[in-house]
């Protein structure tokens, strides 16, 4: 899909990239898998970079992934409705071109960066740096990273965030966590999106897609939202500023997965 996360190295043409095998060497004679190796390990190291900021100026920052149409934006607009008026929200939005969804998010009076990867299916911790310059990390409280939607390159890229919140939305199927178990495994919080929906479509069952995620041995809450009739609202936000206030008090850079909150929460 991209030429800088390796996911064009796949189990049918991995043999390829092996000792003597044709592509094991770039054309300088460098090993090729070496490459990609240095990229991944040079993310590492500006994410840990990313995070020391994000702890020096106290803020939390939360990266939201999902497939696209999951209803990434719409989330984020309620949220900034919901907690606006106490905290000061700022959001980096990932796609691969225009600005349609930092102009909703600045329609809100909120900060919001547009990083646009151009072919590239996730962003990463350099993107996310240099996407940093453009905000007052001393003016924030929460900052958003809206991640490329795609549930296969994003999971596999720190950004230098405390946590990862991944969408599930009801049209997509139940079935998901089973598919792209990288993604759902990565989730320190599942929100199941669009449950507004779940009525009227008849065949998603939040149950069966918690049984999904347990089976991927993550014991991350799920809670049912949307965005449109707040359902579920005042659980996800109650996550958020718990997950603020732990970071606050430990200075934590490492994922809050220990930040918990009822499955299935209803209002």
């Amino acid at each position: 899909m991209c030429d800088t996360c390796g996911c064009n190295v796949t189990h049918g043409n991995e043999h390829l990239l092996k000792s003597g095998a044709p592509l094991a060497q770039t054309s300088n004679g460098s090993e090729s898998i070496e490459v990609l190796k240095g990229l991944l390990a040079a993310n590492d190291h500006e994410a840990q970079h990313n995070r020391e900021h994000f702890a020096e100026h106290r803020v939390l920052a939360v990266n939201l992934m999902s497939s696209p149409g999951a209803g990434k934006t719409a989330l984020l607009e309620a949220t900034i409705r919901d907690l606006g008026d106490r905290y000061r929200i700022a959001v980096i939005v990932g796609d691969l071109e225009t600005e349609n969804d930092a102009e909703r998010i600045r329609r809100h009076g909120v900060p919001a960066i547009q990083i646009s990867t151009g072919s590239a299916c996730h962003l990463d911790a350099h993107m996310v740096h240099s996407a940093l310059h453009g905000l007052d990390l001393q003016e924030i409280d929460i900052v958003f990273i809206e991640n490329v939607g795609n549930l296969v390159c994003p999971a596999s890229f720190d950004l230098g965030q405390h946590c990862n919140v991944t969408l599930l939305s009801s049209p997509e199927g139940d079935d998901k966590p089973q598919k792209y178990p990288v993604m759902f495994r990565a989730a320190d919080l599942v929100l199941l999106s669009k449950s507004d929906l779940t009525p009227i479509l008849g065949d998603f069952d939040p149950r069966r897609a918690e049984r999904h995620v347990r089976e991927l041995a993550n014991g991350a809450p799920l809670i049912e939202v949307s965005s449109r009739n707040g359902h579920g609202m005042s659980a996800w936000t109650g996550w958020l500023e718990r997950a603020l206030q732990l970071q606050r008090a430990n200075g934590a850079v490492e994922p809050q997965r220990h930040v918990h909150a009822a499955a299935h929460t209803h209002d």
